[in-house]
């Protein structure tokens, strides 16, 4: 894979004069025997990347910190994290993610991801919380060996119930493109424009639920793990619902809060992995 540099500013100033953020990461791990190692690291603007100590006989974790405590209109984030052959790793967030109102341009978020053959990848990243006028527009994109295995888990929350928010109007755009072996076997897409808290509240939608996730597994033992997560979520709190096609197991969880939904994916992560979400993923 052709390494290029990050072309990235910490900061850009628009013409209205308002400060905007810019940031980039790119992550690489390695196999060194029996080990998984980090290969390459680049970091730059508002981005930054944290190694705490793996647990005895666990993979290493990558941390990913945004600086800027959050994105609003105009900023960008651009995430690039590949596992070499054989390599197994997780990737995860220091905390939730706000995305605050915006005035006019939508913030922006663009995660890549390559997973070599033999690799076992896990992009388990904190929640996104919107808060009321947030306008996001977010990819990922994942190019993964015809043995690699990928667990990756995305949610949001519309609002911090706690503190009676609610998300009333705004956009978000989250896109989804997974390869394997140069297939593309998983392709989905979220919009919500305008009224968001009105088609939230729909049925069909999330019938008045502020909280939602998107689990998906490929992996070649994708089908034996379905029984186990729906045995999971048939103890959980959220309304939740899985199902398997082509080697890729996914799942949709929708809850009336974020501490629901919480547990019910950390459940959904443990079942799917075989381990507890990283240390810093609290609960």
């Amino acid at each position: 894979m052709e390494k290029k540099p990050i072309p990235v500013e910490a900061t850009k100033v628009r013409d209205d004069g308002r400060q905007r953020a810019k940031g980039a990461a790119r992550v690489a791990f390695a196999r060194r025997g029996p080990a998984t190692r980090l290969a390459d690291l680049e970091q730059a603007g508002a981005l930054r990347v944290l190694f705490p100590r793996p647990e005895p006989g666990t993979p290493p974790c990558a941390v990913l910190a945004n600086i800027g405590g959050g994105v609003t209109g105009g900023d960008r984030l651009d995430v690039e994290i590949v596992w070499g052959e054989g390599a197994e790793a997780s990737v995860t967030t220091q905390a939730a993610e706000k995305t605050y109102r915006a005035v006019s341009d939508p913030a922006v978020i663009a995660n890549r991801l390559t997973v070599a053959a033999g690799a076992v990848a896990h992009w388990l990243p904190q929640e996104t919380i919107l808060f009321d006028g947030a306008r996001l527009e977010r990819s990922f994109d994942a190019e993964l060996a015809d043995d690699a295995e990928l667990l990756a888990c995305d949610s949001f929350v519309f609002g911090r119930s706690a503190r009676g928010e609610r998300v009333e109007r705004g956009r978000v755009f989250d896109r989804w493109r997974v390869r394997r072996g140069g297939r593309l076997v998983f392709a989905d897409a979220l919009e919500l424009d305008g009224a968001v808290a009105d088609r939230l509240d729909r049925p069909a939608v999330a019938a008045g639920g502020l909280a939602t996730a998107t689990l998906l597994l490929v992996s070649q033992a994708a089908e034996a793990r379905l029984s186990g997560l729906r045995e999971a979520f048939a103890s959980g709190s959220s309304e939740a619902g899985a199902s398997v096609f082509d080697g890729c197991l996914v799942a949709r969880l929708v809850a009336r809060d974020a501490a629901a939904l919480r547990r019910d994916v950390a459940a959904a992560i443990g079942v799917l992995s075989g381990r507890p979400p990283p240390r810093v993923f609290a609960f």
